[in-house]
């Protein structure tokens, strides 16, 4: 079985979110079950590829809008993430530092999916499987089946698309059709919707099969997709929810290097104590009493613009001691918000306004309590690295948090869930958290309990293996 994942994030190459994760972990737990499976992403002018040796496999040149791309392929050469990473670089266009943000994005990606087609065409060997991850690289369903110049080769090969966010959809106008590789115009219809060209609808549409990052999101695109309920509802006999899982040989009290003192089931008390210790001195706070933590993006989808009000609410109505420490970036008001309340909680509130991978890794070994107060959240990643870490979880009841949270009111429970996204709800969660925390025995118990738990992806990895083996099967 050989797989190509198609993603225009991979970590530890270029991170912005859990996409990141997933194709920088999957491809290597399929590596390990036998599964040939690589990775296929944009070149980013980043320190890993500075840093790392790669060899040119393959070059050519693509028609965009009149105007004539060359491009290279590129192998990091040593497989030193688990599996073999190719790179797609392409002068003016897969060359920048950055993944998102620029104004010729849409541009950008179609580029990226036409080196990709062209690249594969000339491959002697082709995949079972294209995975494709979210909208950017969302057209690739398509163009296999009906461009002109690649579908007569390479329509044979079987899709998968996965949603990691149904709320980006990569939408782009007709006027962007001119870049697409030249395709049958019969079927624009395939790319349309709502007078617009959507990637993510393309793909839907067109994929082999779709899978979604949680059972829960599944249901939940149903209900409300920015849109396209609909469309995943119609394409509903292709869908499968697989849970994402995380990366144990990354995310291990055990092992983990980035920590002060690492720990297991039976020392995690004293592991997160020393831990505190060491993170409360780093910010000159007394992280002795039970501390609650964020980590995430601060943007409005993550619940963060709730986060001021959240801790004012908590501070408020409670007299238990706690402190909270906010590691995050996104929204600058936010940012500023929390930083006015330093002043107010001071001695009690702590935070880091950046991306800081090693520092995360920090606070989920020193923190007591960790707090989701998400509005959408396809699977969530956090909460699993936190029960790894022996952290118990405060999560709003959406997607694939409650998928993987269960609370403690029920029969071996080991988390919080509150079901409204306000400020009131999850800060009433967060005292009942801070109500258990007092009783060591309990925490004990649901301590160990969490980080029994398998969230690896081995279990994952077995799914999307059976669904490739069925696609493969179908009869064309």
């Amino acid at each position: 079985m050989k797989v190509i994942h198609l993603s225009v994030e991979c970590f530890p190459v270029a991170k912005v979110g859990g996409l990141a994760d997933v194709v920088g972990a999957l491809p290597k737990y399929q590596c390990s079950m036998g599964i040939d499976a690589s990775v296929v992403m944009p070149w980013f002018d980043r320190p890993f590829l500075q840093n790392h040796e790669t060899i040119s496999v393959g070059s050519g040149s693509i028609e965009q809008g009149g105007e004539r791309f060359d491009y290279e392929v590129l192998k990091e050469q040593g497989d030193s993430l688990g599996f073999p990473l190719y790179f797609i670089h392409i002068p003016g266009k897969l060359d920048r530092p950055e993944v998102y943000c620029y104004p010729d994005e849409a541009e950008q990606w179609i580029a990226f999916q036409h080196a990709f087609l062209d690249y594969l065409h000339n491959q002697e060997v082709l995949p079972d499987v294209v995975h494709c991850h979210d909208h950017h690289v969302g057209l690739v369903p398509f163009l296999l089946q009906y461009s002109t110049a690649y579908s007569e080769r390479l329509s044979i090969i079987k899709t998968v698309f996965t949603v990691h966010n149904g709320q980006y959809q990569g939408w782009m106008t007709w006027d962007k059709g001119a870049l697409l590789p030249a395709f049958d115009s019969w079927k624009w219809g395939l790319l349309d919707w709502d007078g617009l060209i959507n990637p993510l609808a393309a793909a839907i549409k067109c994929c082999t099969a779709y899978t979604t990052v949680s059972e829960g999101y599944l249901l939940e695109l149903y209900a409300e997709a920015n849109g396209l309920q609909n469309l995943f509802k119609m394409e509903s006999g292709k869908a499968e929810g697989i849970v994402n899982g995380i990366d144990e040989a990354f995310w291990n009290p055990e092992t983990d290097p980035s920590i002060e003192k690492n720990y297991t089931v039976s020392t995690v008390r004293s592991g997160k104590n020393t831990n505190k210790k060491s993170l409360g001195k780093a910010y000159g706070m007394d992280f002795s009493k039970p501390l609650i933590a964020f980590v995430g993006r601060f943007a409005s989808e993550k619940g963060a613009d709730l986060l001021p009000e959240i801790i004012d609410e908590i501070f408020a109505n409670t007299n238990e001691e706690f402190c909270v420490f906010i590691l995050g970036s996104g929204d600058e008001e936010i940012s500023q918000q929390l930083e006015a309340r330093k002043a107010r909680y001071e001695g009690r509130l702590a935070t880091f306004f950046g991306y800081n991978e090693e520092l995360a890794h920090r606070v989920y070994a020193s923190a007591d309590l960790l707090l989701m107060p998400s509005r959408v959240e396809p699977c969530g990643l956090n909460q699993l690295y936190a029960m790894k870490y022996g952290t118990i979880p405060i999560v709003r009841g959406i997607g694939g948090l409650r998928d993987t949270v269960l609370d403690v009111e029920n029969e071996g429970g080991y988390g919080f869930v509150f079901e409204e996204p306000d400020a009131v709800d999850a800060a009433a969660a967060v005292i009942r958290a801070l109500h258990m925390i007092t009783d060591k025995k309990r925490v004990d118990q649901i301590r160990k309990r969490m980080m029994k738990l398998d969230y690896s992806w081995e279990q994952s990895a077995i799914k999307y293996e059976k669904l490739y083996n069925r696609l493969v099967e179908q009869i064309l």
